[in-house]
C-alpha cells in the first residue's frame, strides 16, 4: 500500500474484496411514532432493529441472522449474530474428510458442496453448501452435525471443525451498541482524552511505531484541519481505497468511526504512524473470512503493524472461538509473538458472553469504564475474558463537518450539525486508549508491543464494580 510522498507503508495492499464494499447505501426509516421516549425496554429494542436495519440494507438482504439459543429470529431486537447464509468456514486440514462426511450424507442434501474462494490465512477454506432435504438451516443445522460428528464439544478449546461465516461490525445488536451511542455535539472543542505533547526528541521516521487501524476508513479533511491538528498528514494516512466519502449534507450512519479512532490514538501517541483501513465500509460490517484474509495480507508484510487496532467483532454460534481469527492465530502465532499485539474492543451488549476476536487469550480486549470508574452500562465485561478497562464514555474527536439526522429512538429525526469534532461512546473508542497507551509506551521505552502492554497493565487501577460483581482493572486517564 502506498501514498506518494508520505509516509513508508504499513500494510500491504487489502484484498479486491474490499472495492466492492463502497458507500452510499442507504437507509429505511422505521415508524417509530409508537415509542415513547419514556419506555426504555422499547427503545433499546427499536434501536436493534433500526441498527440491524442499517446492515440488512447495506447487504441487500443477503444475510441470515441468529437469536438466542442460535436459532432463528422472528424479531430484529433479538438478534445475537448474523452470518453468511449458505456458506460455512472450514480447517483446511480436514477438508477431505469434511467432503467425505458429505458423501455419505447424500440423500440428505442437494448435491455437494463447492470450494468457492481460495484459502483463508492458509488454514481455511470457505465452502458453499448445498440445501438440506429436511428444511433446516442450511449453515446451522449442518455446521452442528460436522462438529458433533468430528467430536466437537462445548467444553473443547480447540477452534471448531466447521463454523458460519459470521459478520464482524462496528455495532452490536442488542440494546447498548458499539458506538453506544449516536455521535452527539460536543461542548468542548478541545479532544478528550487530551492530546499529549509532541516526544522531545521526535523519532525518526523509521522508529515510528505502526499502527494499523481497522475500521470504516479514513475521512481524509480532517488530516491537519483546524478542528483537529493532532491528526498529522505525516503520520496519519490511508490508501485511497481506504478513504470515506462523506456527504456533508446526510452524513451516513457509522461515518468518521474509524477517523475517530485514529485521533484517539494520536492524541495519547503523538509521532505515531497510523495507517486506517477500509474494511468494515458496508454498513460497518463485514464478513469474518474476508476482514481476516486482509489482516493476513497485513501480518504477512515484512513492515507489519506493530498494534492492530480492532473496534468490531462479533458473538459466535455456540459461543465458540470465531474460525477466521482463531486460524489466523495459529498461524502467526499471536499467542507467542512479541512484535505485534491486536488490540480489541470488548462489545457494547451488557453481556458476559464473549466478543471475538477480543476474547481470544492472544488479544487484549478492552471494556468501558465511566469516569467515576465504573463499569459503562453498556459495556461487556466478563473476568474470564475482559483483559483491561478504559474510560469509553463521551469522548471527543474527529468527525467529518455536516448534518447528521439520528435515526435510532428516543432521538430520531433529530438533526445534529458537526463543525469537525463529535463526543461519542463506547468500548469502540475505550480499545484505542488502550492501543494510545501501550504505542506511547513502546516509543518512550523502545520497548516490543508485548512487553510495552505489559508495563502499561501494570499501572492498572483495581476496582470491584458492584453491578457486575466483578473486581476490574481500569488503565488510562478518567477525567
Amino acid at each position: 500500500m502506498s501514498q506518494p510522498d508520505g509516509p513508508a507503508r504499513t500494510l500491504n495492499p487489502l484484498s479486491p474484496l474490499i472495492r466492492l464494499l463502497r458507500l452510499p447505501w442507504r437507509l429505511r426509516r422505521p415508524d417509530l411514532s409508537q415509542v415513547r421516549p419514556t419506555d426504555p425496554g422499547r427503545i433499546d429494542r427499536e434501536k436493534a432493529r433500526v441498527q440491524a436495519r442499517v446492515i440488512r440494507d447495506a447487504f441487500k438482504g443477503e444475510i441470515a441472522a441468529a437469536g438466542p439459543e442460535d436459532r432463528a429470529v422472528k424479531d430484529d431486537a433479538d438478534i445475537r449474530f448474523f452470518y453468511r447464509p449458505g456458506h460455512a468456514l472450514v480447517q483446511a486440514e480436514r477438508l477431505e474428510e469434511v467432503m467425505e462426511w458429505f458423501r455419505g450424507r447424500g440423500e440428505d442434501f442437494r448435491g455437494e458442496p463447492e470450494r468457492v474462494e481460495d484459502p483463508v490465512a492458509d488454514h481455511l477454506v470457505v465452502l458453499r453448501l448445498p440445501s438440506r432435504r429436511d428444511r433446516g438451516d442450511d449453515v446451522l443445522a449442518t455446521v452442528t452435525e460436522l462438529n458433533d460428528f468430528f467430536g466437537r464439544s462445548d467444553e473443547d478449546e480447540t477452534p471448531p471443525v466447521a463454523a458460519p461465516d459470521h459478520l464482524v461490525y462496528v455495532t452490536t445488536l442488542k440494546p447498548g451498541f458499539c458506538p453506544a451511542t449516536e455521535p452527539e455535539v460536543p461542548r468542548s472543542r478541545r479532544p478528550w482524552p487530551p492530546q499529549q505533547p509532541d516526544p522531545i526528541p521526535a523519532p525518526d521516521a523509521k522508529d515510528k511505531v505502526r499502527v494499523a487501524v481497522v475500521d470504516t476508513g479514513l475521512w481524509m479533511d480532517a488530516i491537519d484541519s483546524a478542528a483537529s491538528p493532532w491528526l498529522e498528514s505525516d503520520d496519519v494516512f490511508a490508501d485511497s481505497t481506504d478513504e470515506e466519502h462523506v456527504n456533508s449534507a446526510a452524513i451516513h450512519p457509522y461515518a468518521g468511526h474509524g477517523t475517530f479512532v485514529a485521533g484517539v490514538i494520536s492524541c495519547l501517541a503523538p509521532e505515531t504512524r497510523i495507517e486506517v483501513e477500509g474494511a468494515l465500509t458496508l454498513g460497518g460490517a463485514i464478513w469474518e473470512s474476508r476482514i481476516v484474509r486482509q489482516l493476513d495480507e497485513a501480518l504477512g508484510d515484512n513492515d507489519h503493524p506493530q498494534l492492530i487496532s480492532i473496534s468490531a467483532g462479533t458473538h459466535t454460534f455456540g459461543n465458540l472461538p470465531a474460525l477466521s481469527f482463531a486460524m489466523l492465530g495459529v498461524k502467526y502465532r499471536l499467542a507467542e509473538r512479541d512484535d505485534v499485539l491486536v488490540i480489541a474492543a470488548a462489545g457494547n451488549d451488557a453481556s458476559d458472553d464473549e466478543f471475538w476476536p477480543a476474547a481470544f487469550p492472544w488479544a487484549v480486549s478492552v471494556g468501558s469504564v465511566d469516569p467515576d470508574k465504573k463499569v459503562s452500562d453498556f459495556s461487556n465485561y466478563g473476568k474470564h475474558w475482559v483483559k483491561v478497562y478504559a474510560r469509553g464514555r463521551n469522548l471527543v474527536n474527529a468527525f467529518p463537518i455536516g448534518t447528521y439526522t439520528c435515526h435510532e429512538p428516543p432521538h430520531a429525526g433529530v438533526v445534529r450539525k458537526f463543525d469537525g469534532l463529535a463526543q461519542w461512546s463506547g468500548t469502540s473508542f475505550s480499545a484505542p486508549v488502550v492501543t494510545g497507551l501501550v504505542a506511547a509506551e513502546m516509543r518512550a521505552s523502545k520497548t516490543s508491543p508485548r512487553a510495552a502492554w505489559q508495563a502499561v497493565e501494570a499501572t492498572a487501577i483495581d476496582e470491584h464494580d458492584a453491578r457486575i460483581h466483578e473486581d476490574i482493572r481500569i488503565v488510562g486517564p478518567l477525567t
